[in-house]
């Protein structure tokens, strides 16, 4: 029987051996494939998929520990396999054997091609259209951000519904699709190895049955499945950043020596302090993480607000711990070698991913206040 404790008995050694030691050649910009193909080979990438389809039919708690423990070593990697998870969620749920299969036998990378130029972090409100030709749906759009957007075997894509009322509608779009362009490649303040990038459509076909879901009926699976998903491995990765700062500054603390006075960083109640809260807002984290999970388990009432309010807590919470780690560190926090800085930049994408904080502040106001949140 696969669990949590057997995964993560998977997970370390690649952690270790591989994630670890190229995190700054993937800060540089490279592209994780190794880490992704040797987690593939793991099984880790079909960790969520039914059994039945070759996968380990394993929670979202044990993705978020997955990612967690990803993102301590590499903020990029993690990201990479948090979207990879987010558009498996839809294919388990609306894709096709074959590609459930390849999914679940670490043959498939997934991502989500939801944000878009014209509607920005609003995710829910695609501009791209679909129009039926046939046997066959025909998109065009300007996606804003797609992360693994050279590498993917396929995007989970959103557009305006090709016939049917509603707000969106999905497909499954492979990666070589004629009409399909990567724009640019991306050079950005962190997260430097997501390769995260525009993505024009001019007349794209995909058949038919590439229709993840019914016509019209994107938003409810974008609230169903992948909000909660993203929102959760999103904080999930926030956490590991955080944990990550908080291990480092430590170290650098207790490391650092005043030799004239015979004491180090670690001996002055300041540093002690700064590193008191880090950890308090990092377990705060770890803490709202979990309730999160078993709230959304459960299916409490309250889990729409839990799962609206991870991901800001996630963004916020890792905002504040990695910034104090460069405060801790002083000087030395700019040397790519302490390995803060990394944490502090690659921290800096949660806060203005979609939904972003602002608006998730805005849907979680709407919540306690009992006003629509559409």
């Amino acid at each position: 029987m696969t669990d949590l404790s057997s995964v993560l008995v998977r997970l370390e050694p690649l952690v270790n051996d591989l994630i670890a030691p190229r995190a700054a050649q993937t800060d540089a910009g490279a592209f994780p494939a190794e880490a992704i193909d040797a987690l593939g080979a793991a099984g880790l990438l079909g960790l969520t998929m039914p059994v039945a389809d070759g996968g380990l039919g394993l929670g979202l708690d044990t993705a978020s520990a997955v990612v967690e423990r990803i993102a301590r070593a590499c903020g990029s990697t993690a990201m990479v396999v948090c979207m990879h998870y987010c558009g498996a969620a839809v294919i388990a749920a609306h894709g096709d054997a074959a590609t459930r299969r390849a999914v679940a036998t670490g043959r498939h990378l997934s991502t989500l091609a939801f944000s878009e130029a014209g509607s920005r972090s609003h995710f829910w409100a695609p501009l791209s259209t679909a129009r039926v030709e046939g046997d066959e749906v025909v998109l065009d759009a300007q996606k804003s951000w797609i992360t693994t957007a050279h590498h993917a075997t396929a995007y989970v894509w959103s557009s305006r519904p090709a016939v049917d009322d509603g707000f969106s509608t999905l497909w499954l779009v492979p990666r070589g699709a004629p009409g399909l362009s990567v724009v640019s490649v991306y050079d950005g303040l962190g997260l430097r190895g997501n390769d995260s990038s525009p993505v024009r459509a001019a007349g794209v076909r995909v058949p038919g049955a590439a229709r993840l879901g019914p016509d019209g009926k994107g938003f409810d699976l974008m609230m169903g499945i992948v909000l909660p998903t993203f929102n959760v491995l999103n904080a999930s990765v926030s956490l590991g950043l955080c944990n990550a700062a908080v291990a480092g500054a430590a170290q650098h603390a207790a490391a650092t020596r005043h030799e004239e006075a015979g004491t180090s960083l670690a001996d002055l109640p300041t540093i002690r302090a700064y590193l008191a809260r880090m950890k308090v807002r990092t377990d705060l984290l770890h803490t709202f993480l979990g309730d999160t999970l078993a709230a959304i388990c459960a299916g409490r009432p309250d889990t729409m607000l839990r799962v609206l309010q991870v991901k800001a807590a996630g963004g916020e919470a890792a905002l504040e711990v990695t910034a104090t780690a460069m405060r801790v560190c002083g000087g030395a926090a700019y040397r790519k070698e302490v390995g803060v800085e990394r944490a502090f930049r690659d921290a800096q994408a949660a806060s203005v991913m979609g939904p972003t904080t602002d608006v998730l502040y805005d849907f979680i106001g709407k919540a306690v206040t009992g006003l629509p949140l559409f």
